[in-house]
């Protein structure tokens, strides 16, 4: 199973960025979808977490500001993050927890590579 991030860059304080992931691989099912983020110096942190019946989680400092959303025919998840700061500036990682081959494979969470997110003041 692989997961594919894209979509990071260089933005404005203010600015918007649309990070998506894409999973493939052997794939029987998969459940919980999200984003985490580790900029520099600090430990890896969740940003939001989507369930498979599209419940969401989110951490306070994406609240009103990002929306995860995923596409369960595509195996995708999506990251729309708004308005910006430079704190937000981090390696955002895709990470999904699939179950692989059949309804009785195993079960695991893959992270993606990571894509990087830069917020100039």
């Amino acid at each position: 199973v692989q997961l594919q991030a894209s979509g990071g860059g260089l933005v404005q304080s203010g600015g918007s960025l649309r990070l998506s992931c894409a999973a493939s691989g052997s794939i029987y099912s998969i459940y919980d979808m999200g984003w985490y983020r580790q900029a520099p110096g600090k430990q890896r942190e969740l940003v939001a977490i989507i369930a498979s019946g599209g419940s969401t989680t989110y951490a306070n400092s994406a609240k009103g500001r990002f929306t995860i959303s995923r596409d369960n025919a595509k195996k995708t998840v999506l990251l729309q993050t708004n308005s910006l700061r430079p704190e937000d500036t981090a390696v955002y990682y895709c990470t999904a927890e699939v179950r692989s081959y059949n309804p009785l494979g195993p079960r695991k969470v893959y992270w993606g590579q990571g894509t990087q997110v830069t917020v100039s003041s």
